[in-house]
């Protein structure tokens, strides 16, 4: 590593930090990321989120310390429907490991040494009884026993807590109106505690670097309706499926972004939230409105919506003809069937340089983020293809795609190809963003 590469990696993180900032984000920790070596640096990464003014809750499990008592006392735990059943016998045993991990977490995120990631972090930890949970009762002839489920969750006291720069505990269990004790589900937990506080991310920590295909590769990208169909497929079991399930059911309801990432790898949480291609697996809630390829059926659409930009001297025209040709270098942004965005990519490979070309975003939606989300797309696909500087040529949006990044060029800095089909009578400017 350079002497420098810090600086730089440091000024790239400012968006993203940015974007965080007093943003509250839930964070869902098994019992077996609580044992693992590598805890001592999440804690470190949560100090450093909350010092950055990110709310944090963390909901955390306890099952393999929960068998590890059990085990100890000579009882045997039954499962059924992936959920361990909890009879009044082994209440003790279930609540005596939770509250240890509680008061370890606690004892962790306390401390202070000199020299230390902590030193004078001074972080506040607040716990209670902020779920109310309702017995599973019993399935299929199996009685649960004190194994419950989440009624309802105390939005307002962790609020409250979070308001005052806390970071939440919550533990998987809950209490009734009737004054009994449920052991839960920790996914469960975290998944319904983000989704009623409509966090702004959910990161659930799993053994793996996120969520694998067949062949062991990571999926970078999900949906929810992507991740639903891999669960109906059985292509995920055991935890891994309790795991995804959590984070489609908090997309579902509100929640925008669930990060599924390793527990066992130095930074992931970091690398997730503040680097561009994370360390995981994202997913995202499905909405009526999406950025995918285009496709023959949207050229009508893409057609009215450049028109006016066209007429305006805006956009250069293209024919009707010359679009459906081209229509595989196009990505639109699509709001309940409408064409509302689109923007394309064409590919100088000799010069590694990509153009963005036929940028144009509906007016009615042009202060919602969407020329963003279009440009980010864009992005990432000339990355994939390898191009390492992206160019825009214009005539009167200069000031937008500097803001971007982008950096004022020459004519002569164009690729061959591009440089002799320059309209001079346009005169547009020419903008470079490097991508590597």
């Amino acid at each position: 590593m350079k002497s420098n590469d810090w600086l730089h990696g440091f000024r790239h993180s400012s968006p993203y930090i940015n974007a965080h900032r007093g943003r509250t984000v839930v964070l869902s920790i098994g019992g077996d990321a609580l044992a693992h070596d590598n805890l001592i640096n999440i804690i470190h990464d949560l100090t450093l989120l909350s010092s950055l003014g990110v709310r944090l809750v963390i909901a955390f499990g306890a099952r393999a310390q929960i068998q590890h008592r059990l085990d100890e006392a000579g009882l045997e735990s039954a499962f059924h429907r992936g959920l361990r059943v909890t009879p009044e016998a082994h209440l003790s045993q279930v609540l005596q490991a939770i509250g240890g991990l509680r008061t370890y977490l606690e004892s962790q995120l306390s401390m202070g040494l000199v020299n230390s990631p902590m030193h004078n972090a001074r972080i506040r930890v607040s716990s209670g009884n902020f779920v109310t949970a309702k017995p599973v009762g019993v399935l299929d002839g199996v009685d649960f026993g004190h194994t419950g489920r989440v009624r309802r969750i105390d939005v307002a006291g962790i609020e409250s807590l979070l308001e005052l720069g806390h970071i939440v505990l919550v533990p998987p269990q809950g209490y009734s109106p009737t004054g009994d004790i449920f052991n839960l589900s920790y996914e469960d937990v975290g998944s319904q505690v983000a989704a009623a506080l409509q966090a702004e991310k959910l990161i659930i920590f799993t053994r793996h670097q996120g969520v694998l295909d067949e062949g062991g590769e990571l999926i970078r990208e999900l949906s929810a309706g992507q991740a639903s169909d891999r669960l109906a497929a059985a292509r995920a079991s055991g935890d891994d499926a309790d795991l995804l399930r959590a984070a489609c059911e908090a997309c579902v309801k509100g929640v925008k972004r669930a990060h599924i990432i390793s527990y066992a790898a130095d930074g992931a949480l970091l690398e997730e939230l503040f680097t561009r291609d994370g360390s995981g697996t994202l997913v995202s809630g499905d909405t009526y409105e999406q950025i995918r390829a285009a496709g023959v059926e949207d050229v009508g659409g893409i057609m009215e919506l450049i028109r006016p930009l066209e007429e305006q001297g805006i956009l250069v025209r293209r024919s009707r003809e010359m679009l459906e040709t081209e229509l595989d270098r196009f990505v639109v942004a699509e709001r309940d069937g409408t064409v509302v965005g689109c923007a394309a990519l064409y590919h100088y490979p000799d010069e590694k340089a990509g153009e963005l070309s036929c940028f144009a975003v509906d007016a009615s939606y042009r202060r919602a983020g969407r020329g963003d989300e279009l440009l980010a797309t864009i992005e990432q696909l000339a990355r994939r293809q390898g191009i390492q500087r992206l160019f825009v040529l214009t005539t009167q949006t200069e000031h937008w795609f500097r803001e971007r990044g982008f950096q004022p060029s020459t004519v002569q800095a164009l690729p061959g190809p591009k440089l002799a089909s320059y309209n001079t009578q346009r005169n547009s400017k020419v903008f470079v963003k490097p991508l590597c």
